[in-house]
């Protein structure tokens, strides 16, 4: 089993920054993909990030076109983590933000290419 904890969310306001973690436990593994994925009030969970294995083009990343330019998806692998700095929030980013693990060493948009989910981090962006 794997079990995946996101930490560091909150509020913040408009142009702002916060950084979000995702340590995973359990039968973790540097050659899976990891993604982030978010879901606003009354809407279907989105796609935002993802980065592939280290072994998949040195950990490439892919971004939501939404968040491209803003958002950086990195990875710690001595520490089994995930980030997600987010730069320049907007109201419209208000959402719970959720890592996944993929079953796959390429990243994917797809939720049906994730396997593990965590319980999600609250981030809200005031105006």
């Amino acid at each position: 089993q794997v079990q995946l904890v996101e930490s560091g969310g909150g509020l913040v306001q408009a142009g702002g920054s916060l950084r979000i973690s995702c340590a995973a436990s359990g039968r973790t593994s540097i050659t899976y993909a990891m993604g982030w994925f978010r879901q606003a009030p009354g809407k279907d969970r989105e796609f935002v990030a993802s980065i592939a294995a280290n072994s998949w083009s040195g950990g490439r990343t892919y971004y939501a076109d939404s968040v491209k330019g803003r958002f950086t998806c990195s990875r710690d692998n001595t520490k089994s983590t995930v980030y997600l700095q987010m730069n320049s929030l907007k109201p419209e980013d208000t959402a719970v933000y959720y890592c996944a693990r993929a079953r796959y060493g390429y990243g994917s948009s797809s939720m049906g290419d994730y396997d593990y989910w965590g319980q999600g981090t609250q981030v809200t962006v005031s105006s």
